[in-house]
Order: structure tokens, then sequence, then C-alpha cells
């Protein structure tokens, strides 16, 4: 297919994680012709490795009330109220319609869904899919089913790197093997950026292409100098190295200890604090990791993570674990509203490329997936209430950004000057990276001069009570500034 024949949608949709997936199936739903551009083959997104649940109050003692205060709580005066309620108060429903869709989640012998407890979370309100499979259960069967529906065309291995523009929209996206996608607008659903750094629990592609892919269209990005670190990654293990061993065991009683075997973290605080304390005790005692302890948790609750470690000699019933803290999300993005709808007309995003402010400084466990679902159904509905574009209307390709590579330089000099612990000088450093979301990152790092939640500055170390809900904003041009969001 060439670029002068492009293929007619309703809604393209770019990227197969589960953002992407639900967004088309619910644009399916309602008769709409949907595109889905998946840079892999279907169920090999980063989604799919997701160990994590989807959090919502959906247990006799809780409420949406408890699940926003226990989110606002985690983001460390910076989470955008108006888009935490939305997922609060949405996503049980969204729990309900991918059970309607097939995702069969855990339940205990009555039939009653199981619900977990994990780091910054007042309730056990976290539901999973074969414990700690969850999105794999869930890419699989989204992806089953976006594979039957008639009105969903998926263009798999093609890579999107270009936005189609027409009189100020944005009406279609061009793949760099010459297909092109003309639609009403466009949703990207491309994922994060955790895999900039050295050290890291997602897979290799997760590099921000989706976030530059909007930003060389004129979309604004929002909050990139906050990174959340996994404190459970698997470290020194030949051939687990990252492998991320889910919060929810550190739920069922999984410990943390230091190298005299003693506790040193409340092991449920919110991420920040668990990877900030490991980070202090391994600075100070020049080691490489602490040591999970689960062997008081039954292993049946966690297959894959109990079988994965056997595969590398570790058996978890009777030996620690040896783990550190690695890039696990990004909470910036793509800036969008309490639709989905970027700064550029026509132009959507959802899940971990998008920035609504719900996570503020420190993403509160298992929201993530929630997110994807709430927006993602959000974002069908406002993308399909969009006008048509005119057939005359002629659209021209924004500025490509893609052909830059990300090379083991950039990867080592993000962990190394925008870790767990940065300096003015690491991140000036970071403004002269040949890959342009790694400068982005350290002008947001650098402008927030204080320490909050993920971001921690050496020079700066108190939280500025001035820039309390203030979020850094890269416009197209690249310059830096803070805005207020309620």
């Amino acid at each position: 297919m060439s670029a002068a024949s492009p293929i007619e949608a309703e809604l393209a949709v770019v990227g197969a994680g589960g953002a992407g997936l639900y967004v088309a199936l619910c644009a399916a739903q309602e008769g709409a012709g949907v595109a889905l551009i998946s840079a892999t083959t279907l169920a090999q997104t980063a989604s799919y490795w997701a160990q994590g649940g989807l959090a919502a109050a959906l247990g006799p003692d809780d409420s949406a009330e408890l699940h926003l205060q226990d989110t606002e709580r985690a983001g460390r005066g910076l989470v955008r109220t108006s888009a935490a309620a939305v997922l609060c108060a949405e996503a049980p429903e969204r729990v309900h319609d991918l059970e309607r869709l097939g995702v069969k989640f855990d339940t205990d012998l009555a039939g009653t869904l199981s619900l977990g407890l994990e780091g910054g979370h007042s309730r056990r309100r976290v539901v999973h899919s074969g414990g700690s499979a969850t999105g794999r259960r869930v890419v699989r069967q989204l992806s089953a089913l976006a594979a039957q529906e008639p009105l969903i065309e998926v263009l798999e291995q093609a890579r999107a790197d270009t936005l189609l523009l027409a009189d100020g929209r944005c009406v279609g996206v061009a793949c760099a093997d010459g297909r092109s996608v003309r639609a009403r607008a466009v949703v990207v659903c491309a994922g994060g950026a955790a895999a900039l750094w050295a050290r890291t629990t997602n897979p290799p592609g997760s590099l921000g292409s989706g976030m530059l892919l909007a930003h060389s269209a004129g979309a604004q990005l929002a909050d990139l100098e906050f990174l959340q670190f996994h404190p459970t990654a698997v470290i020194g293990v030949a051939g687990r190295e990252g492998f991320l061993v889910t919060e929810a065991i550190r739920g069922e009683g999984a410990r943390l200890l230091d190298q005299t075997g003693e506790r040193f973290v409340d092991e449920l605080a919110p991420r920040d604090e668990v990877s900030a304390a490991i980070d202090r005790l391994l600075a100070r005692t020049g080691a490489t990791a602490v040591s999970l302890d689960m062997r008081d948790v039954d292993p049946t609750l966690f297959p894959n993570v109990v079988g994965a470690l056997a595969e590398a000699g570790i058996d978890v019933t009777r030996e620690l674990i040896p783990v550190a803290p690695a890039a696990h999300f990004m909470m910036g993005g793509i800036t969008t509203d309490l639709q989905a709808s970027s700064t550029l007309p026509g132009l959507y995003a959802v899940g971990e490329c998008a920035c609504t402010g719900l996570h503020g400084a420190n993403r509160l466990a298992s929201n993530s997936l929630s997110e994807c679902f709430v927006f993602g159904a959000r974002a069908a509905r406002g993308a399909l209430g969009e006008p048509a574009a005119a057939p005359e209307a002629a659209a021209t390709p924004s500025y490509v950004t893609l052909t830059a590579e990300v090379t083991q330089a950039t990867r080592t000099a993000l962990w190394r000057n925008a870790g767990l612990q940065r300096t003015r000088a690491g991140l000036e450093r970071l403004l002269e990276d040949p890959y342009p979301l790694a400068r982005l990152i350290g002008a947001c790092a650098l402008a927030r001069e204080e320490s909050r939640g993920a971001h921690f500055r050496d020079d700066y170390r108190q939280t500025d009570p001035a820039l309390d809900a203030m979020h850094t904003i890269v416009e197209a041009s690249g310059a830096v500034r803070f805005e207020h969001w309620d």
C-alpha cells in the first residue's frame, strides 16, 4: 500500500497494548472502522508483560473517595484531582466491561473477585488475572477479539513515524513502510519511555516514540522529569536482569531485608519511598542489591514469577531474591484533557504515553492499567465525535523525528544523570544528548528545582510548596514552562 493510496478509517490507533486494543474495540462497538497500527505482532506489547493488576474500588469496605485519597497521597501534591476522580469513579465499570469481553479475573471459591493489596493502597482493591500474569491474559484476550473483529484492520509490524495534518488538525498517520491511514482522529497508545534508562523493567521498544510522534506535530508534552523507579527488579541474575517482581508479592507478606537480614523499610509504602530507601542503603553500604524474602508467601499465587526465577536457578520457597530499583513507568507524556484529547486537534493519547496529571509525581500501584481502560473508553467516544476530514483537504506530514537511534550511551547517560538522584551538572549534560526525548527530559528535570516524588535533586532536596499542582509543559519549540492544573 503506497502513501498515495491511504487506508480509510474512522479512527487510527497507534499501539496495540491494553490501551490501543481497548480503544479499537470500543470504537468498533460503536460501528466505526478502525485501523490498528502495531509495531510488533499482536500480544507482544509492553502491556503483555505487566504483572500488576487493575486498581478499582470494588470491595465492600472501599469507595472511589478512598481510592482518590490514596492516589493523591502517592502523587505528592501534583495529582490532577479531576483526572484522578474520573479514574477512581469509572474503574469499577471498566473491570466489569473487561469481564464482559471475556477477561477472567481471579476469584475466591465463592466466585467473588479476589482483591490484592499493593503499596500506597489503604484497602485491597487490585484485581489480577492469573496472579502476576494480568497483562498477558488481558492483552491476549483483547488481541483475539481485535483479530476477529471485521471493523478492525490490524497493521502488524508497522512503525508509525509521521502524523498527517490538514487545516491544523491531525487527520492520519504514515508508517515507515509507506503505508498510511486517513481518519477523523488518531489515538496514540504507544507506551512509555522507561527503556531509555540503562537499567529498566521495560521491553526494548519503550523509547517514547509516541511522545516524539506527537511533539513533532506540535502537541504539548508534560511532566517528563517524573519517571518511576520500581523498587524490586531482579539484579545480578543471568537471564533475569531487570525482571520485575510484582508489588503484589509484598502485599501478601514478602519482606525487604538488608545485608544483615533486617527489615529497613515499610514494604507497602509508595514506590518512591521504597526505591529511595533501597538506593540510600546501597549507597551507604556499597552493596549492589537488597534481598526480597518471599519464603512465607504462597508460591501458587504468583506462578509466573516463581517459574521465571526457578528457570534462573532461584527457589523462592527457600532462597532470597536479589533486587534493586529500575526504571519502570513514565508519569509524563503527551498532555491530554479528561477526554484524552491532546493540544493538537484530532490527536488523542491514552496510557503511558499520555499525561492527564492522574499520577502526579509518583504513580499509585496498578492505577496505570486502570487508566488504559478508563481513558481508552473516553478517547474512543471523543475521537469519534471529531469532524471528518474534508476529502479535498491535502494531508501534509509533520516533521519526522523518529530517525534518531537510541544508543547505549544515551541509556547510560539517563541512568547516571536522570536516575534516582540528580544534579544540575548531570542534567545539563543531557541537553546535549543526540536523542531528542533525552534532551527534553533533561530540560524538564532542570526546570523543577525541588525534590518531589520520583524526582530527587541533590541540589534541591526539599519540596517547594510553590510548585504544588504546577506541571512542566514542553511546547512544540522545546521551551519548558510551568502550568497549574486543578
